[in-house]
């Protein structure tokens, strides 16, 4: 299926759980920039590349990275996905106005406007400290617990692939309010610049299971 779906949403609204789904679903590629970029700056191969340490420095400390790194990064990866016939899931991407500017008319010229579809997946911020604060994610394959779901105090073995589990650095209540302003003050006044540009985006409720949600963004996208 040749569509881009960008789902943004604070942190711990369910993005990269709803991206999975839609992704594995529709044979989308599920381009996850905080994973990506988490990968970058972590890998011992970079820790010598000044910028790298740098964007490793905003990274850690829950504030958004470089826009015209990320941008530069990301429409070089979209590039490359559209190229090879897949559509693309987002979750989160783009995060700024100027990473909107230079990544969204780059996908509607790939991909034509038609098929880009926008959703808001809607948390109070209690529960997005409530859900990144417990949240414990799989080293391996990525998977997280949902805290709603699992006893996550001590987590023995990954469901899915059976590794370990890890606390990302991001996680932590202070960090987690600092993304949260951020997402705030950087990344929501992106929705109007997308709506002028005649692109559809919906509004979400993310507080019910992931299941229910999902089903709801299928619905919107009208498949069945």
């Amino acid at each position: 299926m040749q569509k881009v779906i960008i789902l943004y949403g604070a942190p711990g609204s369910g993005k990269g759980t709803q991206a999975n789904l839609l992704a594995s679903k529709f044979d989308l590629i599920h381009f996850d920039t905080g994973k990506f970029f988490e990968a970058v700056v972590h890998d011992p191969k970079n820790q010598k590349d000044p910028q790298i340490k740098e964007e490793r420095k905003l990274f850690d400390s829950g504030k958004l990275m470089t826009p015209a790194f990320v941008l530069e990064t990301v429409k070089r990866e979209a590039k490359e996905i559209h190229k090879a016939g897949f559509g693309i899931v987002f979750s989160g991407s783009p995060r700024t106005m100027f990473e909107a500017e230079g990544l969204v008319p780059e996908l509607i010229k790939l991909y034509e406007k038609k098929n880009i579809h926008v959703f808001v997946l809607d948390v109070p911020a209690v529960e997005s400290i409530k859900r990144n604060s417990s949240r414990m994610m799989c080293r391996f394959c990525g998977y997280g617990l949902l805290s709603a779901y699992y006893d996550v105090r001590n987590p023995k073995h990954c469901p899915v692939c059976g590794g370990p589990f890890y606390k990302r650095v991001l996680d932590n209540p202070e960090t987690i309010k600092i993304r949260l302003k951020e997402y705030n003050e950087r990344t929501a006044p992106i929705f109007g610049y997308i709506k002028k540009q005649g692109i559809k985006q919906l509004k979400v409720d993310a507080r019910p299971a992931p299941f229910k949600v999902y089903q709801k963004i299928i619905k919107e996208l009208g498949i069945k």
